[in-house]
């Protein structure tokens, strides 16, 4: 207990499944925490206080600090007021995690452009428009002479960093971005203080049994099992990484059942090479 004792965090999509878990992780490790939901359905259509207040409620029964915000992340504006939310109510920021996501799936050729663009502004511009304005505040702090112990653990997937999955060039493509925005801001922001990691999780959540095939991999367990596959499970890494002293940065993690394994990028795996000018039939007979 206590791993989190005087930070103070940001959760987006905070309000159910892997975020309400992180939200009352951190709390219970001694966090104030901005609980960020919208409150919409899995394709980010409606709004509903209820789900982010409902955790707030939970942790402040529990003798936790925390406050809600309802606002979308996909805005640029609302996105500098929770950073803000933060500062106001409770004097500083310290992490971010960036969690918030919808599905719109579809097969490319009939997929709308309205599918692509929500998909895109919610995980994508939404991870980078929350980093964005917190980045600038820590940047603001170190320049003062306040060197920040940040963290932000951000959230990409295995459908966009390890095993793509047909029906969501979206959502795929959304994710990997995210993996390549937590590698170049890990390098920018290490001279403010501030740590950048992601993980690609796997759980039992409203989105994942949404996706055909992933229900069947993580059934409720049998009576009396180790439930390896809830949401819960994936909120302690998130925690470490968000801890003061995890030295951790610059890494994607993938995290499902009982593993935690780290990820690596795009990599050579056969390389063929010409002293002169290329020509189309070497490069068909060569290329592996």
């Amino acid at each position: 207990m206590g791993a989190l004792a005087g930070r103070v965090a940001i959760i987006t999509g905070a309000g159910r499944g892997i975020g309400r878990e992180h939200a009352l992780l951190f709390a219970a490790e001694g966090a104030a925490v901005v609980v960020n939901d919208l409150g919409g359905s899995n394709a980010g259509e409606g709004a509903d206080a209820g789900p982010a207040q409902q955790v707030v409620d939970e942790i402040v029964a529990a003798g936790g600090r925390a406050v809600a915000n309802t606002d979308s992340v996909s805005d640029w504006g609302a996105a500098n007021g929770i950073v803000q939310q933060a500062i106001d109510e409770f004097g500083r920021l310290d992490v971010l995690v960036n969690n918030a996501g919808i599905l719109r799936d579809a097969f490319i050729p009939g997929m709308a452009e309205s599918q692509w663009d929500a998909v895109i502004d919610v995980h994508l511009k939404g991870h980078f428009a929350m980093l964005h304005h917190a980045a600038a505040y820590w940047k603001a702090q170190s320049k003062a002479g306040d060197q920040p112990n940040a963290a932000v653990i951000n959230t990409a997937s295995g459908s966009g960093v390890t095993l793509p999955n047909a029906g969501q060039a979206n959502y795929g493509a959304a994710k990997a971005g995210i993996a390549a925005l937590t590698l170049i801001a890990a390098e920018e922001l290490e001279r403010y203080g501030v740590r950048v990691n992601a993980i690609a999780p796997i759980a039992r959540t409203r989105l994942t049994l949404a996706t055909p095939g992933m229900g069947a991999l993580m059934g409720e367990p049998e009576d009396g099992e180790v439930d390896l596959f809830s949401p819960a499970n994936i909120a302690p890494l998130v925690a470490y990484l968000a801890t003061d002293k995890c030295p951790v940065t610059g890494t994607v993690f993938a995290v499902q059942g009982g593993a935690i394994s780290r990820l690596a990028g795009w990599h050579d795996v056969a390389t063929i090479e010409t002293d002169g000018v290329w020509q189309i039939d070497d490069i068909a007979a060569r290329l592996p």
